[in-house]
Protein backbone atom coordinates (compact mmCIF):
# COMPACT_ATOMS: atom_id res chain seq x y z
CA UNK A 1 0.00 0.00 0.00
CA UNK A 2 1.11 3.57 -0.73
CA UNK A 3 1.43 4.97 2.89
CA UNK A 4 2.57 8.52 1.43
CA UNK A 5 -1.13 8.73 -0.48
CA UNK A 6 -3.26 6.55 1.59
CA UNK A 7 -2.41 9.54 4.20
CA UNK A 8 -1.70 12.50 2.03
CA UNK A 9 1.35 12.97 3.25
CA UNK A 10 3.50 16.37 3.08
CA UNK A 11 7.09 16.79 3.86
CA UNK A 12 8.23 20.47 3.93
CA UNK A 13 11.88 21.15 4.88
CA UNK A 14 15.32 19.45 5.03
CA UNK A 15 16.63 19.36 8.05
CA UNK A 16 17.81 16.03 9.81
CA UNK A 17 15.18 17.01 12.69
CA UNK A 18 11.57 16.28 12.10
CA UNK A 19 8.33 17.11 13.47
CA UNK A 20 4.94 15.34 13.16
CA UNK A 21 2.51 17.71 13.28
CA UNK A 22 -0.56 15.80 14.14
CA UNK A 23 -4.49 16.91 14.01
CA UNK A 24 -7.46 16.06 16.06
CA UNK A 25 -10.83 14.49 15.42
CA UNK A 26 -12.61 15.68 12.72
CA UNK A 27 -10.03 18.03 11.62
CA UNK A 28 -6.85 17.48 9.18
CA UNK A 29 -3.50 18.28 8.36
CA UNK A 30 -4.78 22.25 7.03
CA UNK A 31 -5.26 23.20 10.81
CA UNK A 32 -1.37 23.43 11.03
CA UNK A 33 -1.10 26.02 8.46
CA UNK A 34 -0.50 29.12 10.98
CA UNK A 35 2.33 27.39 12.91
CA UNK A 36 4.66 24.90 10.79
CA UNK A 37 6.28 28.03 8.83
CA UNK A 38 7.95 28.91 12.20
CA UNK A 39 9.89 25.76 11.88
CA UNK A 40 10.24 24.86 8.76
CA UNK A 41 13.78 26.37 8.44
CA UNK A 42 14.97 24.13 11.21
CA UNK A 43 13.24 21.47 11.11
CA UNK A 44 11.81 18.72 8.60
CA UNK A 45 7.81 18.87 8.80
CA UNK A 46 5.72 15.91 8.32
CA UNK A 47 2.03 16.51 7.95
CA UNK A 48 -0.59 14.02 7.24
CA UNK A 49 -4.27 13.41 7.54
CA UNK A 50 -5.38 9.94 9.27
CA UNK A 51 -7.30 7.60 7.12
CA UNK A 52 -10.96 8.54 6.85
CA UNK A 53 -10.02 12.68 7.13
CA UNK A 54 -9.22 15.30 5.21
CA UNK A 55 -7.56 14.13 1.60
CA UNK A 56 -6.70 10.74 2.86
CA UNK A 57 -7.60 7.42 0.89
CA UNK A 58 -10.71 6.61 2.28
CA UNK A 59 -10.88 3.19 1.11
CA UNK A 60 -8.12 2.51 3.23
CA UNK A 61 -10.62 3.06 6.16
CA UNK A 62 -11.04 -0.97 7.89
CA UNK A 63 -13.84 -0.61 11.15
CA UNK A 64 -11.38 -3.20 12.65
CA UNK A 65 -8.19 -1.14 12.65
CA UNK A 66 -10.03 2.08 13.68
CA UNK A 67 -12.29 1.17 16.24
CA UNK A 68 -9.32 1.61 18.70
CA UNK A 69 -7.05 4.23 18.89
CA UNK A 70 -4.23 2.15 18.51
CA UNK A 71 -4.97 1.70 14.57
CA UNK A 72 -4.48 5.73 14.84
CA UNK A 73 -1.37 5.16 16.54
CA UNK A 74 -0.30 3.00 13.37
CA UNK A 75 -0.54 5.35 10.97
CA UNK A 76 2.00 7.15 12.30
CA UNK A 77 4.08 4.14 12.86
CA UNK A 78 3.56 3.70 9.32
CA UNK A 79 4.67 7.20 8.00
CA UNK A 80 7.41 6.83 10.52
CA UNK A 81 8.53 3.58 8.89
CA UNK A 82 7.96 4.84 5.19
CA UNK A 83 9.89 7.76 5.46
CA UNK A 84 12.49 6.02 7.45
CA UNK A 85 12.03 8.69 10.49
CA UNK A 86 14.10 8.34 13.67
CA UNK A 87 13.91 10.87 16.84
CA UNK A 88 10.86 12.13 15.92
CA UNK A 89 9.02 14.84 17.87
CA UNK A 90 5.70 14.62 17.73
CA UNK A 91 3.05 17.30 18.17
CA UNK A 92 -0.41 15.97 19.07
CA UNK A 93 -3.67 17.78 19.28
CA UNK A 94 -6.45 16.45 20.91
CA UNK A 95 -6.94 12.88 20.84
CA UNK A 96 -4.20 12.74 18.55
CA UNK A 97 -2.02 13.22 21.96
CA UNK A 98 -2.74 10.06 22.99
CA UNK A 99 -2.86 8.34 19.79
CA UNK A 100 1.24 10.01 19.89
CA UNK A 101 1.22 8.56 23.41
CA UNK A 102 0.16 5.15 21.97
CA UNK A 103 3.15 4.75 19.18
CA UNK A 104 5.86 6.17 20.92
CA UNK A 105 4.74 3.25 23.66
CA UNK A 106 5.03 0.68 21.11
CA UNK A 107 8.04 2.10 19.26
CA UNK A 108 9.59 4.07 21.89
CA UNK A 109 12.74 4.48 19.74
CA UNK A 110 11.41 6.49 16.97
CA UNK A 111 10.50 9.47 18.90
CA UNK A 112 12.62 12.35 21.01
CA UNK A 113 9.66 13.93 22.87
CA UNK A 114 6.26 14.61 22.76
CA UNK A 115 4.08 17.62 22.67
CA UNK A 116 0.45 17.46 23.73
CA UNK A 117 -1.86 20.48 22.91
CA UNK A 118 -5.32 19.94 24.99
CA UNK A 119 -4.51 16.36 25.72
CA UNK A 120 -7.18 14.25 27.49
CA UNK A 121 -6.59 10.49 28.64
CA UNK A 122 -10.43 9.91 29.69
CA UNK A 123 -13.03 12.68 28.50
CA UNK A 124 -15.95 10.16 30.42
CA UNK A 125 -15.69 11.37 34.47
CA UNK A 126 -14.96 8.24 36.84
CA UNK A 127 -14.57 7.95 40.25
CA UNK A 128 -12.58 10.07 41.94
CA UNK A 129 -11.97 10.98 38.25
CA UNK A 130 -12.73 14.16 36.49
CA UNK A 131 -12.90 14.23 33.09
CA UNK A 132 -15.30 16.70 31.91
CA UNK A 133 -18.26 14.69 30.69
CA UNK A 134 -20.74 12.41 32.11
CA UNK A 135 -21.40 9.24 30.28
CA UNK A 136 -25.02 10.79 29.42
CA UNK A 137 -23.22 13.76 27.76
CA UNK A 138 -21.45 11.90 25.18
CA UNK A 139 -23.65 9.54 24.76
CA UNK A 140 -26.54 12.19 23.90
CA UNK A 141 -23.68 13.60 21.52
CA UNK A 142 -23.64 10.68 19.71
CA UNK A 143 -27.00 10.22 19.75
CA UNK A 144 -27.49 13.51 17.67
CA UNK A 145 -24.60 12.62 15.23
CA UNK A 146 -26.87 9.71 14.51
CA UNK A 147 -29.73 11.47 13.85
CA UNK A 148 -28.98 15.60 12.53
CA UNK A 149 -25.37 15.40 11.45
CA UNK A 150 -25.28 18.68 10.10
CA UNK A 151 -27.11 20.03 13.80
CA UNK A 152 -24.02 18.53 15.77
CA UNK A 153 -21.07 20.28 13.93
CA UNK A 154 -22.67 23.57 14.32
CA UNK A 155 -23.36 22.82 17.88
CA UNK A 156 -20.09 21.66 18.74
CA UNK A 157 -17.68 23.58 16.45
CA UNK A 158 -18.24 26.65 18.48
CA UNK A 159 -17.97 25.00 21.59
CA UNK A 160 -14.44 23.50 20.61
CA UNK A 161 -13.42 27.18 19.29
CA UNK A 162 -14.42 29.24 21.79
CA UNK A 163 -13.30 32.93 20.26
CA UNK A 164 -16.62 34.44 19.48
CA UNK A 165 -14.34 37.25 17.89
CA UNK A 166 -12.84 34.98 15.51
CA UNK A 167 -16.16 33.61 14.07
CA UNK A 168 -14.13 32.37 11.13
CA UNK A 169 -12.68 29.66 12.69
CA UNK A 170 -15.60 28.07 14.09
CA UNK A 171 -17.30 28.14 10.60
CA UNK A 172 -13.77 26.43 9.06
CA UNK A 173 -14.17 23.68 12.29
CA UNK A 174 -18.07 23.03 11.56
CA UNK A 175 -17.16 23.38 7.51
CA UNK A 176 -14.06 20.34 8.51
CA UNK A 177 -16.75 17.98 10.75
CA UNK A 178 -18.92 18.08 7.90
CA UNK A 179 -16.51 17.43 5.09
CA UNK A 180 -15.52 13.80 6.49
CA UNK A 181 -17.75 10.49 5.58
CA UNK A 182 -20.37 10.42 7.98
CA UNK A 183 -19.75 7.21 9.15
CA UNK A 184 -15.98 7.34 9.57
CA UNK A 185 -16.59 10.82 11.36
CA UNK A 186 -19.20 9.14 14.26
CA UNK A 187 -16.88 6.00 14.68
CA UNK A 188 -13.79 8.08 15.40
CA UNK A 189 -15.85 10.45 17.80
CA UNK A 190 -16.76 7.35 19.44
CA UNK A 191 -13.68 6.09 19.71
CA UNK A 192 -12.36 9.49 20.78
CA UNK A 193 -14.79 10.43 23.57
CA UNK A 194 -14.47 6.99 25.16
CA UNK A 195 -11.10 5.65 24.98
CA UNK A 196 -9.44 5.46 28.45
CA UNK A 197 -5.55 5.51 28.36
CA UNK A 198 -5.04 6.58 31.88
CA UNK A 199 -2.57 3.79 32.56
CA UNK A 200 -1.03 4.31 29.12
CA UNK A 201 0.29 7.53 30.83
CA UNK A 202 2.63 6.12 33.34
CA UNK A 203 4.53 3.95 30.40
CA UNK A 204 6.09 6.65 29.05
CA UNK A 205 9.42 8.42 29.81
CA UNK A 206 10.07 10.96 27.09
CA UNK A 207 10.33 14.37 28.03
CA UNK A 208 6.99 15.72 27.32
CA UNK A 209 5.47 18.70 26.55
CA UNK A 210 1.68 19.33 28.07
CA UNK A 211 0.01 22.59 26.69
CA UNK A 212 -3.21 23.61 28.78
CA UNK A 213 -5.46 26.10 27.31
CA UNK A 214 -7.62 28.34 29.54
CA UNK A 215 -11.58 27.62 29.23
CA UNK A 216 -11.06 24.69 27.44
CA UNK A 217 -14.94 22.85 27.44
CA UNK A 218 -13.17 19.67 25.68
CA UNK A 219 -9.94 18.98 28.00
CA UNK A 220 -10.48 21.55 30.92
CA UNK A 221 -7.77 22.59 33.49
CA UNK A 222 -8.05 19.59 35.84
CA UNK A 223 -7.64 17.25 33.00
CA UNK A 224 -4.29 18.60 31.56
CA UNK A 225 -2.96 18.27 34.95
CA UNK A 226 -3.78 15.26 35.34
CA UNK A 227 -1.94 14.14 32.50
CA UNK A 228 1.36 15.89 34.01
CA UNK A 229 1.48 14.83 37.22
CA UNK A 230 0.71 11.00 35.85
CA UNK A 231 3.91 11.60 33.28
CA UNK A 232 7.14 12.35 35.53
CA UNK A 233 9.10 13.60 32.36
CA UNK A 234 6.32 15.74 31.47
CA UNK A 235 6.21 20.31 31.44
CA UNK A 236 3.33 21.87 31.91
CA UNK A 237 2.13 24.98 30.46
CA UNK A 238 -0.54 27.36 31.32
CA UNK A 239 -1.38 28.79 28.06
CA UNK A 240 -3.42 32.54 27.51
CA UNK A 241 -5.02 30.75 24.58
CA UNK A 242 -8.82 29.80 24.93
CA UNK A 243 -10.73 27.59 23.72
CA UNK A 244 -9.49 23.80 22.13
CA UNK A 245 -7.68 25.12 19.32
CA UNK A 246 -4.96 26.99 20.02
CA UNK A 247 -2.60 26.36 17.03
CA UNK A 248 -5.75 28.07 15.04
CA UNK A 249 -7.23 30.97 17.38
CA UNK A 250 -3.19 32.13 19.16
CA UNK A 251 -0.57 30.54 16.86
CA UNK A 252 2.10 32.70 18.00
CA UNK A 253 1.88 31.59 21.37
CA UNK A 254 1.38 27.77 20.44
CA UNK A 255 4.91 28.53 18.50
CA UNK A 256 6.59 30.20 21.23
CA UNK A 257 6.22 27.95 24.05
CA UNK A 258 7.01 24.38 21.39
CA UNK A 259 9.93 26.64 20.83
CA UNK A 260 10.39 27.19 24.65
CA UNK A 261 10.20 23.31 25.30
CA UNK A 262 12.61 22.37 22.19
CA UNK A 263 15.24 24.51 22.89
CA UNK A 264 15.40 23.01 26.17
CA UNK A 265 15.51 20.20 25.36
CA UNK A 266 18.56 21.02 22.60
CA UNK A 267 20.53 21.94 25.99
CA UNK A 268 19.86 18.72 27.68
Amino acid sequence: MDIIKRNNVTVKGNSQKTIIFAHGFGCDQNMWRFVTPAFEKDYKIILFDYVGCGKSDVTAYSLERYSALQGYAQDVLDICSELQLKDVIFVGHSVSSMIGLLAAIEKPYLFSSLIFIGPSARYVNDTDYEGGFSREDLEGLMDVMDKNYLGWANFLAPVVMKNEDQPELAKELEESFCSTDPVITRKFAEVTFFSDNRSDLANIDHPCLVLQCSDDAIAPDVVGEYIHDQIKSSTFEKMKATGHCPHLSHPQETIDLIQKFLNTQSHN
